[in-house]
C-alpha cells in the first residue's frame, strides 16, 4: 500500500492496518493518524518515532512493557502477535535448545528485575547469539541509558514494521 492509499484510510482501517508497528500499542498509531496527510513514508515514521520521543518516562516505559520477552512464554503458547513471531523466528528463537531456552529465561528474568521491562531488542537485525551477547552485555546499564537503549530499539523494530507495511517513497526524479 502506498503513502496516498495510508493517508486515505478511515481512522478505523488506519488502526486495523498499522495498529502494530509499536508492540501492542495501537493508541499510538491511533495518535498519530490525526497527524496525516503523510508526505511520505519518511515522514510517517517520523511522526511515530517523534511521538514516542515526545512521551513521558513512563509512557516510554510502558511501551516497553508492551514488548513479550523473547523466546518467553508467549512464544512457546503461540500467543505472540504475528510480527514478533516471524521476527522471533527469524532471529532463530523459535529453535533454541534447552540449554539456549535455560540461559535466556535467566537473562531475561534478572533483565526485568532490574529494570522492570522485558529486554527489548530488534530481532530482524540481529540472530540468536548476538540478541544473547546484547542482553548480558545491555544488563550493566544503567536504568536510564537501559531505558533509552530499548527505545532506539522500539524505533528500529518500528520502522522495519512500517516498511513492510508501506511501500517505499518514489525515487526524486530531476
Amino acid at each position: 500500500m502506498d503513502i496516498t492509499r495510508i493517508n486515505s484510510l478511515s481512522y478505523e482501517d488506519f488502526v486495523h492496518v498499522l495498529g502494530n508497528v509499536v508492540e501492542n500499542c495501537p493508541v499510538i498509531t491511533a495518535a498519530v493518524w490525526s497527524m496525516r496527510p503523510f508526505a511520505s513514508l519518511a515522514a510517517l515514521e517520523a511522526a511515530v518515532t517523534d511521538f514516542i520521543e515526545a512521551l513521558p518516562e513512563q509512557g516510554k516505559e510502558g511501551i516497553l512493557r508492551c514488548h513479550p520477552d523473547l523466546a518467553g512464554r508467549d512464544l512457546r503458547n503461540g500467543t505472540l502477535t504475528r510480527e514478533s513471531l516471524e521476527e522471533q523466528a527469524g532471529a532463530g528463537l523459535d529453535a533454541l535448545d534447552a540449554a539456549e531456552l535455560s540461559h535466556m529465561a535467566r537473562l531475561n528474568g534478572e533483565y526485568k528485575e532490574r529494570f522492570g521491562f522485558p529486554f527489548v531488542i530488534c530481532a530482524r537485525m540481529n540472530d540468536k547469539e548476538a540478541i544473547l551477547r546484547q542482553l548480558s552485555r545491555r544488563l550493566a546499564h544503567g536504568c536510564a541509558e537501559e531505558r533509552a537503549s530499548a527505545i532506539e530499539e522500539v524505533k528500529k523494530i518500528c520502522r522495519l514494521r512500517l516498511r513492510s507495511l508501506v511501500l517505499p517513497d518514489p525515487p526524486n526524479r530531476l
